[in-house]
Formats: structure tokens, C-alpha cells, sequence
């Protein structure tokens, strides 16, 4: 066990290795200096004069919005269609059916908010075509939406009095030929050396040792599951996502894999500090981060390592830990950091099966997706924090008689309304699904649906309920993992869960950036005595304590009649 914790240390300094460079070369790349990868500009010209996109032009908050919403509208509708006819398109080996209208509504909005919310089996649901062309192509396009929205933010920050916040279009094509391709390229050729399939023939056929016929899928899986952990997108290849063997073979594409779908939103707190030249700033931002991340995994580990309570009192030694649903070659540690990892980043990813973790375990991830902000995903993680910074900002200088500022700009009546109502909105849609959900299961049991409602939970009680929360927070996190003995294939939860990842994505996205360009528009005040440090520890506890009051406040009673129920009814 000691072997394990020592690996979980070693994959988060790794990680921290490789993002802080990141994070200064990031900086570095969109703040127009020369960097390694400038062999790059003149695809990015011939993209530009192509699309007849002027880099020069700079824009406004409300025309990076538009543009933003506007391409991805294209994109929706595009992804939906060829899923729909996804059978009569080429590359498809294996015969896989068209997706049905309610499951193709659902997918298509799921990679394209960066969730990946799978409620079909990867590698029978889709095909190759549609694996290529449609989910891999929205794993890019998403997460480099995420971070151009971020970089409006940051020019925002860094330019004194302005409404030129740079071009969308070069902040999107450089997250792409710059950060996320050459990474990508990179990971899948580590997976493709490890045993992950890269092929395009259809299944293969084996002998089991027991003499079974079995049919294995296989395909060009690398490249996607390299861009699904970089662009921390976390849809599956395969229907066992990365506790599939092919998916992740062995410990090295584990850490690998761990360290992927962490080093972006790291790497983007550190690009702050860099950009902005306030590293200060980036440090306590990473701190409180990071703090929120250790509270979180500590339990999470202590529960998985320790075991279950009840089959403890049953006499049965638990020497290797809670290991239902866990892969052996990874152990309950190792798990236990991913199921962390992979909740504070809205990855979604899984080595293991979330649906048979502890009960402390199950509380642990739901929170980390409630809070939604510690690291966060590849853009959306500072945005999301960026909202609780304007709400401290404005609670600490009422308490302490000081002007609301923030970098050198006064916070005022409308942007708080703004920071408000993004900070609500989160558990809204969490909380009202929920509440729709547990009301057609209690008093439309037998409704006449394609699948009754009787019919969607595996499991009663407490943990019943956890599915169903955990669905609708994973949904509204962008995160796309799930608690697996929920039914979710069917026109109720694909529909109400596609509107859930709507709302949980854009309207995030654009809440933050219209603050920064309110902000950015407003005159810039000089630091002096009176200013309201946001550099100092004092500060980031602050952020913190704003975090989680927001948090227990408004899902305590939620994860009181679920996980925390689960939890003490095994005691």
C-alpha cells in the first residue's frame, strides 16, 4: 500500500513537472513571443485565409461570444446528424446502427460542452467515421473553445482600459495547432507502443482459456483517447472507458493518462501568472486549488484503502482494500486519485467503476463536480473559480469598509448580479433535475415510455438516489462520468440531461467573460493603501471559505438523503 501512495505522489509531481513549463510556454505563445512551435503559422495562416478570418480584427466580449456560440451551433447540428445516419456513412467495419433521434440529441450536445456523457457502449454505439469525424473532432474543438474564452479573460486582465480583447479565431486555431495536436501526438503514440489498437479492421476473434468464442473490438483508439484526457474530454473509446485493458493497458499508460488530464488546467493557472505578471496571484489561486483538491482525496483514499465497514463485520479480511469494480493492476490508491482527478478536472474519465465506490468515495466526487472549480477543465476551471473571486471580492471589501476592486477595477451592483446568478445556476439545474427525476420515479413508476421509470435504477434506497444526483452533477459539470447502475438510455434522462449540459456549459462561459469585458471597459484605479490585496493567503482563504459555503449550502441536504445516508446506513 505504501508502494501505491507513493505512486499517487510521484504522478502529481510529475504532473506538476510538466505544467509549469507548460504553463510558461502557453503564456509565452499567446502572448505573441517566440516559441519552439512557430513552425506552425503558416498552416495557421492558410486556416485563416481560407475561412476569411482577419487575426487582426480584434473583438469585444459580445463578438468573442458570438462567434463562440454561433460556430458551436454549426457544430451541434453537424455531430447530430452524422450520428443519426451514422450507418449509411463509410468506415464502419462492424455494422453499427444508426443512433436513435433522443440518444444522438444527447451525445451530439455531450462532446460538444466538453462532457462526453456516454449513455451509449463506446465501441458498439458509435463507428469509426463517427468515432473520427465527430467525437474526436469536438474533443479538439471543444476544449480549445474553452481555453479561448479563457485568454479573452486574460487579455481582459492585462490591458488597462479596453474593449480590443483579441480575435476568438487566433485564440481558438492556436489552442489547437499549438497546445492540444502536438500533445496529443505525443500521448497516443506512448498508448500505441503499450498495446492500445491503432488499427482500422473491424472485430477479431479469440479463444478464451475457458474455450469461448469471444469477439473484441479494436480500432484506431490512440489518438482519441489521447485527446480525450488531454483536452480533458473523457469519453471512451471502449464502453469501460480506461479500466478497459486496450483503453489502458498497463500502470505507465495509467500515469500517463493521469498526468494527461491534468496538465492543461495547471499549466493555464501558471500561464496566468506568467501573462498577467502577477505570479503571486497564480500561486495563491494554485494554492487554494490545490487545498481543495487534498480534501477531497484524502477521504477518498482513506474510504477505498480501508475497505467496506459491512463486509468487515462479516470477518472478512479487506488486505488490498474496497476492490469491487477496480482494476487489480491499478489498486484502491491509484483509483481512488484518478476518481478525484478526474472529477475536479471535468475529464470523466474511469478506471474504475464509480458506481461500487464507497459511499465517502461517491460523496467526495459529487463535491468535487459541485465546486466545480479546483483546476477545473481545460479554460472552463478558471472561469468557474474566477466567479467565486468577483463574489469574495465584494463580501471582503464590505467587511472590511474597503472598495470592491480587482485588478485595478471597482466591482460593482451589475456584475455581482452576473457572478450571482452563474453561481446559482449550478446547483439549480443539479438540484431541479433531480427533484424532476425522483418525482417521475416515485409517482410515474409505470408511465408508458420506451423504458419504464420502475426500470431505471439497479440499486434502491440511498444509493438509488445518488445515481440519479450524480447524473444531473456530471451532466451540469461538463464532467460525463457516472454512476453506472442508473438507466440512462432513454428519452427522459438523454433529453433532460442535453438541456442540463447546455445550461452547465455555455451560459458558465459566458457569465465570467462578460464580467472581464465590463470590467475591461471601466476606468483603471492605481493600487493604493486602500486597495484590497489579492495576493496574500488571507485572500485566497477567503476564496475558499466562499467556495464551500456555496457549496454545502446548496447541495448539503441533496448528499444528505444520498452518499452521506449510503454511508452511515453501513455502519
Amino acid at each position: 500500500m505504501n508502494t501505491e501512495i507513493s505512486g499517487v505522489i510521484f504522478t502529481y509531481l510529475l504532473t506538476l513537472a510538466i505544467a509549469i513549463p507548460l504553463g510558461i510556454y502557453i503564456a509565452r505563445m499567446f502572448g505573441g513571443q517566440k516559441t519552439w512551435l512557430d513552425f506552425m503559422a503558416p498552416l495557421e495562416r492558410f486556416i485563416f485565409r481560407f475561412s476569411g478570418i482577419d487575426t487582426k480584427k480584434e473583438m469585444n466580449w459580445k463578438q468573442h461570444m458570438l462567434a463562440l456560440l454561433t460556430i458551436n451551433s454549426v457544430w451541434l447540428i453537424y455531430a447530430f446528424f452524422c450520428l443519426l445516419y451514422q450507418a449509411h456513412l463509410p468506415m464502419n467495419p462492424d455494422g453499427n446502427p444508426n443512433q436513435p433521434p433522443d440518444l444522438a440529441f444527447n451525445t451530439a450536445i455531450s462532446f460538444l460542452v466538453n462532457c462526453n456523457l456516454q449513455d451509449y457502449s463506446g465501441e458498439s454505439g458509435v463507428t469509426y467515421f463517427t468515432q473520427h469525424f465527430v467525437i474526436m473532432f469536438l474533443q479538439f474543438v471543444s476544449a480549445a473553445t474553452g481555453i479561448a474564452a479563457l485568454f479573452v479573460l486574460f487579455k481582459a486582465f492585462r490591458d488597462k482600459v479596453t474593449n480590443k480583447l483579441g480575435n476568438f479565431w487566433d485564440f481558438f486555431v492556436k489552442s489547437i495547432t499549438r497546445v492540444l495536436l502536438p500533445l496529443s501526438v505525443v500521448m497516443a503514440i506512448i498508448l500505441a507502443f503499450n498495446g492500445t489498437p491503432t488499427s482500422y479492421k473491424g472485430k477479431d476473434t479469440f479463444i478464451t482459456l475457458q474455450g469461448d468464442t469471444a469477439h473484441v473490438s479494436r480500432g484506431p483508439a490512440a489518438a482519441m483517447i489521447a485527446i480525450k484526457h488531454l483536452g480533458t474530454n473523457g469519453g471512451g473509446w471502449f464502453g469501460a472507458n480506461s479500466a478497459h485493458p486496450l483503453e489502458n493497458p498497463n500502470y505507465l499508460t495509467n500515469t500517463v493518462e493521469l498526468v494527461a488530464q491534468t496538465i492543461i488546467p495547471i499549466a493555464l493557472v501558471f500561464a496566468l501568472g506568467f501573462y498577467l505578471k502577477k505570479r503571486k496571484f497564480a500561486y495563491v489561486m494554485f494554492g487554494v486549488m490545490t487545498i481543495g483538491m487534498l480534501m477531497l482525496l484524502i477521504p477518498t483514499m482513506n474510504a477505498e484503502i480501508n475497505g467496506s465497514p459491512a463486509i468487515a463485520r462479516m470477518g472478512i479480511i479487506q488486505p488490498t482494500g474496497a476492490m469491487e469494480g477496480k482494476e487489480v493492476r491499478f489498486g484502491p490508491a491509484n483509483t481512488a486519485y484518478w476518481n478525484i482527478i478526474t472529477t475536479i478536472i471535468s475529464t470523466g474519465s474511469v478506471n474504475s467503476m464509480h458506481d461500487s465506490a464507497m459511499p465517502v468515495s461517491g460523496f467526495m466526487m459529487m463535491m468535487a463536480m459541485m465546486t466545480n472549480c479546483f483546476y477545473g477543465g481545460c479554460g472552463v476551471g478558471i472561469l468557474n473559480f474566477y466567479i467565486f473571486i468577483i463574489i469574495a471580492v465584494f463580501i471582503s471589501g464590505l467587511m472590511v469598509g474597503r472598495t470592491p476592486e480587482f485588478f485595478g477595477r471597482k466591482i460593482e451592483a451589475r456584475e455581482m448580479k452576473i457572478a450571482s446568478i452563474i453561481a446559482l445556476l449550478h446547483p439549480f439545474v443539479i438540484l431541479v433535475g433531480t427533484a424532476v427525476s425522483s418525482y417521475v420515479l416515485v409517482h410515474m413508476p409505470n408511465a408508458n415510455w420506451a423504458v419504464k421509470p420502475s426500470a431505471w435504477l439497479n440499486n434502491p434506497s440511498f444509493h438509488g438516489f445518488s445515481e440519479m444526483l450524480y447524473q444531473y452533477t456530471s451532466s451540469a459539470a461538463n464532467n460525463g462520468s457516472g454512476f453506472e447502475g442508473l438507466g440512462d438510455n432513454n428519452i427522459f434522462w438523454n433529453v433532460s440531461a442535453g438541456f442540463v449540459l447546455l445550461l452547465g456549459r455555455f451560459l458558465p462561459i459566458i457569465g465570467p467573460v462578460a464580467i472581464a469585458g465590463i470590467l475591461a471597459n471601466k476606468k483603471f484605479i492605481p493600487e493604493s493603501a486602500g486597495t484590497l490585496k489579492s495576493d496574500t493567503s488571507t485572500f485566497g482563504i477567503m476564496v475558499f471559505a466562499v467556495i464551500m459555503i456555496v457549496a454545502a449550502l446548496s447541495f448539503f441536504p441533496a448528499l444528505a438523503l444520498g452518499p452521506i445516508a449510503e454511508h452511515f446506513s453501513l455502519k
